[in-house]
């Protein structure tokens, strides 16, 4: 265990979360939505640093990445845990797994640098499920990454507060982030969060210099509807993000979602038009 950042100690043993949105107020023994923090004798902890429960040898691109360093490899690493419902997760065994739910590795910040220079390995990129609900474990490794002259790489469904954004965004190298839908009703509805804060979060990374680029998953009759995808992409470029690389992604039925279809291919297409009309410059296609 290890105490958490950004929360504050409210009374009769109670702590609030100030990491992201959702401000989770917690008593003795209860867990925040995220499920790897919890309240431990008034105090904040972390269940999951020093324990990842997946690490990979990847292809940047797969993060999505495709303009940063493209055709390197970098360590994945995940921990359990997310602070979104996403009713389509595809990494659902873990991000909706409590820590104990899932077989980890005992892995200290040292062991993961090394690991990732023993394989030769140019950057570290914290993935699979929320990697900002592990802030303090991601931020200790970026840290020390950073002394090392690894990378990182933030995969992200980008749903915090701006403190804490902008304290771990300092270490981030580049990052991707999965803006879901542009409706806030969506957002609720399919993966219990707002869509102001992921916003929010897009307009910092960028104006903090980090390299950006934004996954959008289109899935039928969810958020496939092309008036929101023509204002989604007015909003980029109305807010200088037109330059950042955009990747519209084909959904196949998972988790809660297995009564849908996958995203037809004239869809993104059709996506793509519009974005490319509307002024996004760098558009890729994503599971097709």
């Amino acid at each position: 265990m290890k105490e958490c950042l950004y929360y504050s100690k409210i009374g009769d043993g109670r702590v609030k979360c100030e990491l992201c949105p959702h401000a989770c107020v917690l008593k003795e023994g209860q867990r925040g939505i995220c499920g790897s923090r919890r309240n431990g004798s008034g105090v904040l902890w972390t269940d999951v640093y020093g324990r990842p429960c997946a690490l990979a040898d990847d292809p940047i691109e797969k993060k999505p990445l495709y303009e940063f360093h493209p055709g390197t490899r970098c360590l994945s690493l995940s921990c359990s845990g997310c602070n979104m419902r996403c009713l389509n997760c595809q990494n659902h065994k873990i991000s909706q797994a409590l820590p104990d739910e899932t077989e980890y590795y005992m892995l200290e910040l040292a062991g993961v640098v090394d690991l990732a220079e023993r394989k030769n390995l140019p950057g570290i990129a914290y993935t699979y499920t929320e990697p900002l609900t592990y802030y303090e474990y991601i931020y200790d490794i970026a840290s020390l990454a950073r002394k090392h002259g690894l990378w990182n790489i933030l995969v992200s469904a980008g749903y915090i507060c701006d403190e804490p954004l902008r304290k771990i965004a300092s270490l981030i190298d580049a990052a991707n982030i999965d803006l879901k839908s542009f409706s806030d009703t969506i957002y609720r509805k399919i993966s219990g969060a707002r869509l102001t804060p992921v916003l929010n979060t897009l307009l910092t990374l960028h104006e903090m210099g980090v390299h950006l680029e934004i996954t959008n998953l289109l899935i039928p009759g969810v958020n496939d509807d092309m008036n929101m995808i023509r204002e989604m992409c007015r909003w980029l470029r109305h807010n200088d993000l037109a330059d950042c690389p955009l990747h519209l992604s084909r959904f196949f039925p998972c988790y809660k979602m297995q009564d849908s279809y996958p995203t037809p291919l004239a869809t993104l297409y059709e996506a793509r038009q519009i974005a490319l009309d509307e002024g996004i410059k760098r558009i890729y296609l994503g599971n097709v």
